[in-house]
């Protein structure tokens, strides 16, 4: 990897390692997996004679695996875009549902032939796995090692339930994996890099769908999801907090579980051992929900949600703590009424006809958006006289100083004219105001300027400041002089 310049370089980042590494680890993962695989076929050993009898439900698996195994290849030397990866990967996934492999039931409820639910079930379930593994791969000997755990139990479940498919394709792969995990373990002298995670992700979901069709539990699917509860916990949590924070779904950061754990003092090989441990819990509780024995498995899940849960409020994501302050203190509620009053306020400003009905409409819909103060304030010039009109909103908060509050002026594009601006007040305790601020931008430098043109270019230029203006400084200074 050194002479091709296959190499993953530090960048003092999301990257820990110290000098550049050699990647596509994934190349001697694939070589060793397809070389056990012939060498087998080839051998007069029991084992050949179960590789040909299973054979016909392998070989549709190829395909779809080499071109995962290519796109790993592509994005670690080129860095494939994120859309080319997911489209390359739902081809791959579309393709193994075209040729039988498929989720037909769900936590005990079948709905085969059922393809509008069978499809996007399967595909995201793949893609699902193919990705998590890519995002683990943050440490080193993770992913491998969690790849390992993965196999190793549905290695144990083939054995239980005398899936020799399942045995078979397991097997090698999980040797691989322990034979990588030598190097690629602290310090490592080798990635995995895309070629391996992704090819071991997409392994794994498809096995876990082979797995599922033996499985001695009604529950389906659901063995195979605990058993790889941690990259497809990891996954999922990324998803949701790049969507809360607004961040780009398919972005890289520094707020994986790992790099949580990293961040709590943890050292890069304590954090995988601890990462092995969940894993290995994931994958026990994977075993006990397909033991054909085992009795209230209803029990084992609800216990491994509660150790998960406990486990992750631990991890400290600010973002859920905020979305779940949002959605329980009621701010989404007023959000939305502050979103129909801002569309009534850019309607009712599109049907002005002068500058004192926009400002008539703008101190209505403020004074309901619980702002405190409006100002508007126009300099034409030598030749144009001022306009300074100004509104306090609520006659109780005639009390209130510039110190208690906040204020945004807003410019007014107008030109040739000195200083055109509108400012908004808002006091201090309630701060859920800068949400609707840049809707209101946008509605005053829209409507505004045309409406300020007209009004010096009429009669009305030199009225100066308006009743209510002058009656909202009257008050304000009276208060004053009152000591209030």
């Amino acid at each position: 990897m050194h002479r091709v310049g296959v190499l993953d370089h530090p960048d003092k980042g999301r990257k820990l390692h110290s000098h550049p590494i050699p990647t596509m680890g994934g190349v001697p993962i694939a070589i060793a997996m397809m070389a056990s695989l012939g060498l087998l076929a080839i051998t007069p050993l029991a084992g050949s004679r179960l590789l040909h009898d299973v054979l016909p439900q392998i070989v549709p698996l190829l395909p779809a695996a080499a071109l995962i195994f290519l796109i790993g290849v592509l994005d670690d030397l080129f860095d494939l875009k994120p859309w080319q990866k997911i489209g390359g990967q739902f081809v791959a996934a579309s393709w193994l549902y075209a040729v039988g492999f498929r989720i037909s039931a769900i936590a005990g409820f079948p709905f085969a032939e059922s393809h509008w639910l069978m499809y996007p079930l399967t595909v995201g379930w793949l893609l699902a796995c193919t990705n998590a593994f890519n995002l683990i791969d943050g440490v080193d000997g993770l992913a491998s090692g969690v790849g390992f755990f993965a196999r190793i139990t549905m290695l144990i479940s083939g054995l239980l339930h005398g899936n020799m498919e399942l045995l078979i394709l397991t097997t090698p792969l999980a040797a691989a994996l322990l034979a990588f995990l030598r190097f690629n373990f602290n310090p490592a002298s080798i990635f995995l890099g895309d070629s391996g995670s992704l090819l071991i992700g997409f392994l794994l979901g498809a096995y876990s769908i082979i797995w599922s069709y033996k499985s001695a539990t009604i529950l389906g699917m659901t063995a195979p999801v605990l058993a790889l509860s941690f990259p497809i916990a990891e996954a999922g949590i990324s998803v949701a907090r790049r969507f809360v924070a607004g961040r780009p779904i398919f972005g890289a950061d520094r707020r994986h579980i790992h790099h949580r754990l990293l961040d709590k003092g943890l050292g890069p090989k304590q954090v995988a051992v601890v990462l092995y441990g969940i894993a290995g819990l994931g994958a026990a509780f994977g075993l006990l929900m397909s033991y054909p024995e085992a009795r209230d498995k209803s029990v084992i899940l609800i216990l491994f949600c509660a150790v998960s849960w406990i486990g992750f409020q631990h991890l400290g994501y600010t973002e859920f703590g905020s979305a779940r302050r949002i959605i329980l203190g009621g701010t989404v509620r007023k959000l939305v009424a502050a979103d129909v009053k801002l569309r009534a306020f850019r309607r009712d400003l599109s049907e002005a006809k002068t500058l004192q009905e926009c400002w008539k409409n703008t101190v209505i819909a403020l004074r309901e958006l619980d702002f405190d103060i409006v100002r508007l304030t126009v300099d034409g010039g030598h030749e144009r006289q001022p306009v300074y009109w100004m509104e306090v909103l609520h006659e109780e908060r005639l009390r209130l100083q510039p110190e208690d509050c906040w204020t945004i002026r807003i410019p007014i594009p107008i030109p040739l004219f000195d200083e055109a601006y509108l400012e908004i007040s808002r006091h201090l305790d309630r701060g859920e105001g800068y949400l609707v601020v840049h809707p209101i931008v946008e509605a005053v430098r829209e409507v505004f300027p045309g409406h300020i043109e007209h009004y010096f270019q009429s009669d009305a230029g030199g009225l100066g400041t308006s009743p209510a203006g002058r009656t909202a400084e009257e008050k304000m200074a009276r208060a004053a002089g009152a000591g209030v």
